[in-house]
């Protein structure tokens, strides 16, 4: 996402109630009860993740099954404890088990995080480790600077880079994939 890791707190364990109790419109992570400020994303980050919602959300609908589909902020206890609270860009869950109007209880199938500069240590070594240990099956990071995205495939112990040049396939469908060049376009204007 576009979020911004502002400060990192070391010296106190943060629990779901400190995110809950934080003043309107300030958001934050909480990874094993530490808690990650997050900033405002950026023009680039919001039409990409729109566009991608859409796609997403388009193919869910048309047949692609009974999973639902979140874009942030949409609250994931991921693993399903008091210390770790996350809101990737997007989400797809296919177990409504884990769905209440709370959020989602556990990890989803599939995680999106579109990086900004300053999210890269977060969303590139924190994130991933924590998806990759929580059980989600696949994890995107959208690079807009790069003009990357990262694909692993946990349960494959796969992973791979695409460009925005590609056409990349999602691992947790057998018939979707996402035309990326579509994208190039928010570059020319941004």
């Amino acid at each position: 996402m576009g979020k911004v890791q502002m400060k990192e707190e070391t010296t106190r364990i943060y629990t779901v109630k400190d995110i809950e109790a934080l003043p309107e419109g300030k958001r934050a992570e909480l990874i094993d009860g530490r808690m990650y400020e997050m900033a405002s994303p950026s023009r680039v980050h919001q039409r990409l993740l729109g566009a991608l919602y859409r796609l997403i959300a388009n193919y869910i609908e048309d047949g692609g099954g009974s999973c639902e589909v979140y874009l942030a902020p949409f609250a994931v206890y991921i693993n399903n404890d008091e210390y770790n609270y996350v809101e990737p860009d997007i989400v797809v869950i296919c177990n409504e088990d884990k769905l209440d109007e709370k959020g989602c209880h556990g990890a989803p199938d599939w995680a999106v995080e579109i990086v900004s500069p300053d999210s890269v240590k977060m969303d590139r070594k924190i994130k991933l480790f924590k998806y990759r240990t929580a059980g989600v099956r696949e994890y995107w990071i959208v690079d807009p600077g790069e003009r990357t995205v990262e694909v692993y495939l946990f349960a494959e112990n796969e992973e791979k880079k695409y460009t925005f040049e590609e056409m990349v396939p999602v691992g947790i469908y057998e018939d979707f994939t996402i035309d990326f060049r579509a994208f190039l376009k928010f570059f020319k204007t941004a």
